[in-house]
């Protein structure tokens, strides 16, 4: 149970640019065990929903993937034909993605969605079994069967979103990349559409990865957290040590504009922009915004090393 399902080993994704080589992501590892929910948190144009597209192999040009590994237990996935990376979707590795509007094809009926996916990877029922699975997998994300005869904008934001999850499980996959499925819903649905997450997880036996930039949500949800700036981790941690006791300069200005029950006041938010990737600053990309900065931050990149147990931090004063 602690062998890894899923290993990203020095991931690296750049985009052709006319001034020059752009890298969204750098440099990035990490590991899931089965049944794990790990988070990757940061702000919009980070590298978090471009590292995910890299994990499935669904970059494409300008985009290309320039060096690492993925390893889905002992299956190398940058290694893979493009035919064997698309069977492998869905079947052991799946994406609920952002947009489920974008996502679900507005002139198909939703069971002809998971018809669809399912004969694409050759899983032909006879119509009776079909639509046993049908109403399995609707059931499954609290979905009443009548969905199944509906299209995509008869269902409101939260019902979309759970069909969506409903496509990505029919084939039981190991590994459910979840890319900001909360994004443009109100509270109440988030709170359905990640409950109904983590009990398709849980029936699943699976690993998560949620992808976002609400730390309250995460709090609530992972089990372990990566943080995102500039296309790089700078800081990995159990949830709870991360949400207490953050090391990172950055992580610390996330967690700190979260609003509090505790504490009246202006919410404070982290001061400037990030940088262009193609104008990365000298150092710690972080370093022009940091309120802790010292010379050395300014001059020499910190690398991702440990610093307790089971935590890491790219910061020279952690």
């Amino acid at each position: 149970m602690n062998q890894p399902v899923l290993r990203v080993e020095g991931l690296r994704v750049a985009y052709d640019h006319p001034l020059g080589l752009v890298r969204a992501v750098d440099d990035v590892s990490f590991s899931l065990t089965p049944h794990e929910r790990f988070g990757l948190a940061g702000e919009s144009g980070s590298g978090k929903s471009t590292m995910a597209l890299a994990i499935l192999r669904m970059i494409r040009p300008p985009g290309h993937i320039d060096g690492g590994e993925v390893w889905l237990e002992d299956t190398r996935l940058l290694s893979l034909s493009d035919d064997a990376m698309r069977r492998l979707r869905l079947a052991g590795i799946a994406l609920v993605p952002q947009g489920s509007m974008n996502a679900l094809n507005p002139v198909l009926r939703i069971r002809a969605q998971i018809a669809d996916a399912l004969d694409d990877h050759g899983t032909s029922l006879p119509k009776r079994d079909f639509e046993k699975r049908v109403r399995e997998l609707l059931h499954d994300v609290g979905l009443p069967p009548e969905v199944a005869d509906m299209y995509p904008h008869e269902l409101s934001g939260g019902m979309k979103q759970r069909a969506c999850i409903a496509i990505a499980i029919c084939l039981r996959p190991k590994v459910i990349i979840a890319d900001e499925p909360t994004s443009a819903l109100d509270v109440v649905v988030q709170r359905q559409v990640m409950a109904t997450l983590a009990r398709v997880q849980q029936e699943l036996g699976a690993a998560v990865v949620l992808i976002g930039h609400d730390m309250g949500l995460m709090a609530q949800f992972v089990d372990r957290l990566g943080v995102m700036y500039a296309g790089r981790l700078v800081e990995i941690a159990p949830i709870g040590q991360i949400i207490t006791a953050p090391r990172h300069p950055y992580t610390q200005m996330l967690i700190a504009s979260l609003p509090s029950l505790e504490s009246k006041g202006t919410m404070q938010g982290i001061p400037g922009l990030a940088p262009l990737l193609r104008e990365l600053p000298s150092g710690c990309a972080f370093h022009p915004r940091c309120p802790r900065a010292v010379a050395r931050c300014s001059a020499e990149r910190p690398e991702l090393r440990d610093i307790a147990a089971g935590a890491q931090a790219a910061c020279h004063l952690a």
